[in-house]
């Protein structure tokens, strides 16, 4: 699966962690994190975030 990094702050959004402390279970693809997720670092949305 591929990785997300948040064009913002930097943060990398890695489908093999994904982001427990938000509830995004690991092996959760960036497509099937929900879209009201934000980033755990900046609070960015997902548009905010570009293929690594």
């Amino acid at each position: 699966m591929e990785k997300y990094v948040c064009t913002l702050c930097g943060y990398v959004y890695d489908p093999a962690e994904g982001d427990p402390d938000n509830n995004v279970e690991p092996g959760t693809s960036f497509e099937d994190v929900p879209e009201d997720w934000v980033c755990p670092l900046c609070g960015a949305g997902k548009e905010d975030f570009e293929l690594e």
